[in-house]
């Protein structure tokens, strides 16, 4: 398991293959971390969405960095134990978009 180390990082081709799936992400330079910013109507919708996406961060025990700013909420995914990205990124990205949309 990723989180658990002992696994390689994605492989450059990998993370763009998996990249498609998961419009409006996007990956750092160094390929460690995938990066969204999400938008809100208001504080209250912003901080909604942070106990629902801890809800879920919980569950798949992967748990996300953030920042949250009135309105918006910025989204970082890394697995901090290989240091670089796994497909468990992915798949949490994947989540938090479904719950974007799942709040309009």
């Amino acid at each position: 398991m990723p989180c658990e180390g002992g696994v390689l990082p994605l492989a450059a081709h990998r993370v763009g293959e998996l990249l498609r799936d998961v419009p409006g992400w996007k990956v750092t330079e160094d390929r460690s971390t995938l990066t969204k910013g999400f938008r809100f109507s208001d504080f209250a919708g912003t901080m909604g969405f942070v106990i629902q996406m801890a809800a879920i961060a919980e569950e798949e025990g992967h748990h996300p960095d953030f920042c949250v700013r009135y309105d918006r909420l910025d989204v970082q995914l890394s697995t901090h134990s290989i240091r670089g990205l796994s497909e468990n990124d992915f798949i949490m990205a994947a989540k938090l978009d479904k719950l974007a949309s799942s709040n309009r």
